[in-house]
C-alpha cells in the first residue's frame, strides 16, 4: 500500500511539473508576442511575393488572445490569435475580412523565430504560404 501511495505521489508531482512547464512555455510565447507591434516583412503565396499588400499594416497582439490589424495607424479590425510553444505553431482568425488579411487566417507552423521575428509556413491543399513577422 505504501508503494502505491508513493507511486501516486510521484505521478501527481510529474504531472504537475509538466503542466507548470507547459504554462511557462505558453507565458513566454505570450510575452514575446504582446510586447510591441509587429509588421509583415515577407509574405508569399505559392512562391509569389505579395509582401507589399501588407505594407500599410502593423499588428498588436494582446494577452487576452486578440490581435489588432492596424492600418495606417488606426485599428481596422480585431481578430483572435493563439500560440502553442509545444507544437511550434501560431494561429490567427480575422472574421469578415477580405484579402490581404484573409490570407493570415489559419494555423501556421513556426519554422524559425527569435524575440524579434517569427517565420512560419501554412499549407492548405496545393497552396503554400510563408510569412515573416518582425517586431518594430
Amino acid at each position: 500500500m505504501k508503494k502505491i501511495t508513493i507511486a501516486l505521489l510521484v505521478l501527481v508531482s510529474f504531472t504537475a511539473c509538466k503542466k507548470t512547464l507547459e504554462d511557462k512555455a505558453r507565458d513566454i510565447v505570450i510575452d514575446a508576442m504582446t510586447s510591441g507591434q509587429w509588421r509583415i516583412s515577407l509574405f508569399t503565396v505559392n512562391g509569389n511575393n505579395i509582401t507589399t499588400d501588407f505594407a500599410a499594416y502593423t499588428f498588436q497582439y494582446h494577452k487576452n488572445e486578440t490581435v489588432d490589424a492596424i492600418k495606417n495607424g488606426s485599428v481596422e479590425v480585431t481578430g483572435n490569435w493563439e500560440g502553442d510553444a509545444n507544437n511550434m505553431s501560431i494561429s490567427a482568425n480575422f472574421s469578415n475580412v477580405s484579402e490581404p488579411l484573409l490570407l493570415i487566417n489559419g494555423n501556421w507552423k513556426i519554422t524559425n523565430n527569435s524575440w524579434t521575428f517569427v517565420e512560419a509556413k501554412q499549407t492548405n491543399g496545393s497552396q503554400i504560404k510563408t510569412l515573416r513577422l518582425d517586431k518594430l
